[in-house]
């Protein structure tokens, strides 16, 4: 364990949550430890102590990483076509990606910080940016409904969504439903949309 002087305090950083990040997709959350990331990366345990507050800050970092990336890939959405259709798109990228990704997205359900902590502001800041990809692409469809409305409409959409997303990942919707997940998420999204559509078609009166 005598490669302290080698990394900076950046570096040891990353080398701890790509350590951490690998564990993760071997095996899940239950084979995380500081003991087992510090053998991986020839520090000391106490060492992971210097770069994050505990496991829960690591965690937290790890899901932060796993968010900025689905953000990215919710920017590849095609904003072509009918408004209809970009909602579509939106919740099959979103669906593709959790399914991409099963170890670390089950991280989402899994990881719970104690109670008696709050989530850290820049992660509530990625959940919010989240929210907004919904907010944007329901919009159009969204005329007649007030600010609040419109917003709290898309947070059931994206919940929903989301939902949906998990419970594939996790291999759980059997239990729900004989249907396959990419078939469930159209017809959420379809039923979604006429009841919005219908709403904002009684608020224009």
């Amino acid at each position: 364990m005598g490669r302290r002087s080698l990394h900076t305090a950046d570096e040891l950083r990353e080398l701890i949550v790509q350590a951490s990040t690998d564990l993760i997709h071997e095996s899940g959350l239950v084979g995380l430890s500081a003991r087992e990331i510090a053998r991986r990366i020839d520090y000391s345990p106490g060492t992971l102590y210097n770069s994050f507050d505990n496991l829960d800050d690591l965690i937290l970092t790890i899901e932060g990483r796993l968010l900025d990336r689905l953000l990215e890939e919710l920017d590849t959405v095609s904003g072509d076509g009918e408004a209809h259709e970009r909602v579509y798109r939106t919740a099959d990228c979103y669906l593709n990606f959790a399914g991409g990704n099963p170890r670390l997205w089950n991280l989402l359900f899994e990881h719970h910080i104690p109670v008696s902590q709050t989530l850290p502001d820049w992660y509530r800041q990625k959940l919010d940016a989240l929210a907004s990809k919904f907010e944007n692409v329901l919009r159009p469809l969204s005329k007649g409904l007030d600010e609040d409305e419109a917003r709290r409409s898309a947070r059931v959409l994206w919940s929903s969504v989301h939902g949906i997303s998990s419970l594939a990942v996790a291999d759980k919707l059997s239990i729900v439903s004989a249907e396959e997940a990419p078939v469930l998420m159209r017809n959420l999204i379809g039923t979604y949309l006429a009841g919005l559509e219908a709403r904002c078609a009684e608020a224009a009166g």
